[in-house]
């Protein structure tokens, strides 16, 4: 079999089952695991897949802006807001994240719902200044105008004096054995630092993350108390998580 043949076969494999393992590969592809390991890392370095130990696994399908985001699958965006949503209480103190799912939450609260956000996202400051019952902290710093969001030392800052009840985090990627990465170092260091200050940590994320990872690492998946997605609760693709003990909404 030709490499371009190889290759081919090994992301038509990866779409079909979103993991492959050097063994797998070896052996379907009657070559050495070297050569299979090459190969993974050719397509590694083009982008096409994320490298692991062992084999390899999906990127994240999230490569567009903050503005071209927002409007990519909002029918299954609303379904995990809605969701979401049955989380919150009056008078809580919550931390919307940089996502265009946590971008939705915010455009579904409730006018009457009496709550505390904090968020470092430009777009969900601006839709909640008019929000009638609202308070609304935003944090400081550089802003990453691609994700439209606060980064740097002030946000950091900002976070590590703070205590909220539930903090909604928005996935680039979501893995059972990787927890959630993302794609920018400064992205998953602010994330970082929001999980620590929540007493409760929910990601809500769309079903074309999960299973899929990035370069750098936000927090390990037992880090999660909950996932919210419009998948299914009894779905094969949820019961990694489900068998770690994590809620799934």
């Amino acid at each position: 079999m030709l490499k371009e043949e190889r290759l081919d076969f090994i992301l038509q494999r990866l779409k079909d089952n979103q993991k492959v393992t050097l063994g797998e590969l070896s052996g379907a592809l009657q070559v050495s695991e070297d050569t299979v390991r090459r190969d993974i890392e050719l397509l590694a370095n083009n982008g096409l897949l994320m490298k692991v130990r062992g084999g390899a696994i999906p990127h994240s399908p999230n490569v567009h802006s903050f503005k071209e985001r927002i409007h990519l699958l909002e029918h299954n965006k609303k379904q995990v807001a809605e969701k979401a949503l049955g989380l919150l209480q009056p008078g809580q103190v919550i931390l919307l994240d940089g996502g265009t799912t946590t971008y939705t939450i915010a455009s579904m609260l409730p006018h009457d719902l009496a709550i505390t956000v904090v968020t470092n996202n430009i777009p969900i400051a601006a839709l909640l200044a008019d929000h009638p019952s609202v308070e609304l902290i935003l944090a400081g710093g550089k802003v990453f105008k691609n994700s439209q969001v606060t980064m740097g030392m002030e946000a950091l800052r900002m976070f590590r004096r703070m205590r909220v009840d539930t903090c909604f985090i928005g996935v680039c990627s979501l893995h059972h054995e990787i927890g959630i990465s993302t794609n920018d170092y400064g992205e998953a260091e602010v994330k970082s630092e929001m999980l620590k200050c929540a007493n409760r940590v929910v990601a809500v994320t769309t079903n074309d993350k999960i299973g899929t990872a990035e370069p750098y690492k936000v927090c390990d998946i037992t880090e999660l108390d909950t996932i919210v997605t419009e998948e299914s609760t009894d779905s094969d693709l949820l019961k990694p998580y489900t068998a770690l003990g994590i809620k799934v909404l």
